[in-house]
């Protein structure tokens, strides 16, 4: 069972619904991405996430550019409250604390806390954790209950479980690039980091069914993700391999090789998009662009046909699109129930209504600047009925919670605390 503690989350939110992770207390050991973006997840879900950073270094997001502060956005750090972006957005709910792992005082800290704790998320390149004895036998041996979440490039297994990987090698290594933008263009990665956040949720979605299982056994265990596996898990919904066989070419740009017409179309005041997935749908919008001759014929109405010749199919849904106005088109497509939508940019999305009901976008804030909006970052993104899961915006200060997890959680004396802040330890 997960023990009752104390969480930074509190034991109900101001609508009277409970945090749906309340007494979960996970030690995060992660860095950039991947690994934090797992922890904001379970931070808005409620649990207590205890941000574990080295004292000297610290995290590498909190001084790096862009940064918002009393002057606002900028790449240079123009006074000593600005704080890294990434750091406003990925540590919010958070607490922090500060702690050597290299040295034999700062592991004997740490298995103190890994004997208080419910999970642990790490991102460290394959090796690291073992030499450094925090890998998952040393602390199993500590704590039986603990689940530990390893989030790696590749993988704890395999030839390549050793190389150190971003985003962008993820992307490049799994055939997402190759995929990836129109058929006569270079191969190009997606415009966010998707494989960093897809391998941090995938992470999320592993620790809340080992807690799941620690109901029925009592037991904790390891969970191996690779952001490489991930995403592949996502890019394989495409019959991919078989596309040479078809003659299609990997790039697509805006096509999919299951549906036609499924494109963006230029319009008389930018583009939009619109998709038939069905034979219904294709009718409808024939009859709604007066195409109704086209009823007729064989090989319009044949969805392989016009998957294999879509430049024909968007040449006759092209011209149509381009004597309209955007909002006519999606206002005649959505009588009928044909899906379609305009082309935002951010600016656009920033204004869009249906975020804003939906809070999913949250100004960050500087915990210097405590009345000040700062630049946006996203809400929680599942709306559940019985509980709560929301990112509070709190953002913690380096080693602003030593006291805290120290002398309260653990018990250390305030000497205890003063003397390892005096060797470095904290």
């Amino acid at each position: 069972m997960i023990s009752e503690k104390t969480t930074s989350s509190g034991a109900s939110s101001a609508g009277g619904k409970p945090p749906i992770l309340r007494g979960v207390r996970v030690l995060d050991l992660s860095r950039f991405l991947s690994g934090p973006q797992a922890t904001l997840f379970l931070a808005g879900m409620g649990a207590e996430v205890i941000k574990i950073d080295e004292p000297r270094g610290g995290d590498p997001t909190f001084t790096a550019p862009p940064f918002f502060g009393p002057c606002g956005v900028a790449f240079d750090r123009r006074t000593s409250e600005d704080l890294g972006i990434a750091y406003l957005k990925r540590t919010r709910g958070k607490k922090s604390i500060s702690l050597d792992l290299k040295k034999p005082e700062g592991h004997k800290v740490l298995l103190k806390l890994v004997r208080e704790a419910d999970v642990l998320v790490e991102n460290f390149k394959v090796g690291v954790t073992t030499r450094l004895k925090i890998d998952y036998d040393t602390l199993r041996a500590v704590n039986p209950k603990l689940i530990y979440c390893s989030i790696t490039g590749y993988g704890a297994t395999g030839p390549e479980r050793h190389r150190k990987a971003f985003d962008l090698m993820v992307q490049a290594a799994t055939g997402m690039m190759s995929i990836t933008g129109n058929p006569a263009g270079e191969p190009s990665k997606t415009g966010a980091s998707l494989s960093d956040g897809i391998a941090g949720t995938f992470a999320m979605a592993g620790i809340l069914g080992a807690l799941y299982q620690r109901h029925e056994t009592g037991l904790g265990q390891f969970i191996d993700v690779s952001m490489a596996d991930c995403l592949l898990s996502l890019i394989f919904d495409e019959p991919f391999e078989c596309y040479g066989e078809l003659g299609l070419d990997h790039r697509q740009g805006n096509r999919i090789a299951r549906f036609s017409p499924f494109n963006t179309y230029q319009a008389l005041d930018g583009a939009v998009a619109i998709g038939a997935g069905t034979t219904a749908d294709w009718t409808k919008l024939l009859e709604i662009m007066g195409c109704q001759d086209l009823l007729s014929s064989v090989e319009f109405m044949n969805p392989g046909w016009r998957i294999e010749n879509n430049e024909k199919v968007d040449e006759v849904v092209g011209r149509w699109a381009a004597n309209m106005p955007i909002d006519e088109i999606i206002g005649r497509l959505d009588a009928a129930d044909i899906t379609c939508g305009p082309i935002r940019t951010i600016d656009d999305v920033v204004s869009w209504d249906q975020l804003r009901v939906r809070d999913m976008l949250q100004p960050v804030r500087n915990p210097h600047l405590p009345s000040a909006a700062g630049p946006l970052a996203a809400g929680f993104p599942l709306k559940f009925s019985e509980a709560e899961a929301v990112h509070d915006p709190r953002v913690p200060m380096p080693r602003e919670h030593n006291a805290e997890i120290y002398e309260g959680l653990l018990k250390l004396s305030k000497q205890e605390v003063a003397d390892l802040g005096k060797g470095g330890i904290v």
